[in-house]
């Protein structure tokens, strides 16, 4: 009951997007119309008659913790002809040929038709080693998947052009008893990253190939999720944008400023209450240090009760306890040497003499 609440208290403090179905379903149109005339213009776009189509989500305010969102969307949107890898661990007392056998009797049997490679973390280790491999094996796949029980490992051998080209490997449970539905539901749905450097964010919502309703139901459930599951508090979004790889941004969705307005009226109504929070600003600080608080109220009093008085003449102050240096000239310095290496020969000297009279008068007593 008490996480009900909490996302009841979330939801209640974040904006409400509303998206305007009509006008979703009118940019769609355009930009399949607009794809479709650089391709009858001979510029191709895109290599498979499809391209992607995206969802660019501009906020308020920078986030101050990232977040990844993974977004369950109705329609599938990668096409059948983009591959997908998937790293498994190493089974115990199995070679690496026969843990590959071993998980593809596994997806068969569950119906999991998906998956076009399988890669034990073993031979990931070995033979993807060098950077050639790996840059090679970054460019043959479209997605990667990975057991949830090795997915801490990884980063250390894939390295981070995976991570910066967004092809890092999403986590799956391999023992799970659904795992067509859990496998199916990764790969043909989508995530977004929220980073706390920025203000922008973009995630994968279809393909030119769909249909426009599949598209549209796909913005609205990729809006939805985003909205539901972000980290943040007031009004979140700002400006959503549809667009493909290389066309324009389409704005479906603007924020209205009610918020903005709000805030103003409730500074010019409570005039108050803004004095009294910049006074608490302007205090914070001092209540931080309690010692430098008194001196600071100590010197306000002695600067008030001075103000009355004349200001007196600036006179030098002559510090008792110092001696002042005298300032040497070269012909002191050398008859300072002079006189500190004659002391230092004296000093010897009479050094000498006394360990001999000590030296004398122990003969003698020794003679006696």
């Amino acid at each position: 009951m008490r996480v009900l609440a909490t996302r009841e208290g979330n939801m209640a403090d974040k904006q409400r997007v509303e998206l305007d179905r009509s006008q979703v379903k009118k940019s769609v149109l355009a930009l399949q119309a607009f794809i479709k005339s650089k391709a009858a213009a001979g510029k191709k776009l895109f290599t498979d008659e499809s391209q992607i189509i995206s969802l660019l989500f501009t906020l308020w305010n920078i986030p101050k913790e990232a977040q990844t969102i993974r977004i369950p969307l109705p329609h599938g949107q990668r096409t059948a002809a983009e591959d997908v890898c998937l790293f498994t661990r190493d089974e115990p007392k199995m070679t690496g040929e026969q843990t590959q056998r071993f998980y593809k009797k596994l997806l068969e049997e569950r119906g999991v038709k998906n998956i076009t490679e399988i890669i034990p973390y073993n031979i990931l280790k070995t033979e993807y080693k060098p950077f050639e491999a790996k840059q090679r094996l970054l460019g043959n796949f479209n997605m990667f998947l990975s057991d949830d029980r090795i997915r801490r490992r990884l980063p250390s051998q894939l390295g981070k052009h995976f991570y910066q080209r967004k092809k890092e490997p999403l986590a799956v449970n391999l023992q799970s008893k659904h795992l067509a539905k859990d496998i199916q539901k990764v790969v043909q749905g989508t995530s977004v990253k929220v980073n706390n450097k920025g203000s922008c964010c973009m995630t994968r919502v279809g393909h030119t190939g769909m249909t426009v309703d599949e598209l549209t139901e796909n913005i609205e459930a990729a809006v939805q999720t985003v909205m539901e599951k972000i980290r943040m508090k007031g009004p979140v979004m700002k400006i959503i944008h549809l667009k493909s790889e290389k066309s324009v941004a389409l704005p479906i969705y603007n924020s209205p400023l009610k918020h903005l307005m709000k805030h103003k009226v409730t500074a010019a109504n409570n005039p108050s209450a803004a004095e009294e929070t910049l006074k608490d600003t302007k205090q914070a600080p001092a209540d931080n240090g309690k010692g430098k608080a008194k001196k600071r109220k100590v010197e306000q009093e002695n600067d008030e009760d001075d103000d009355d008085e004349e200001i007196p003449e600036l006179v030098p102050i002559e510090k008792k306890g110092k001696k002042q240096r005298k300032k040497t000239k070269p012909a002191d310095m050398k008859y300072s040497s002079i006189v500190f290496k004659m002391t230092r020969k004296n000093g010897r000297a009479n050094k000498l003499k006394k360990q001999k009279q000590k030296n004398k008068t122990a003969k003698v007593a020794k003679a006696k």
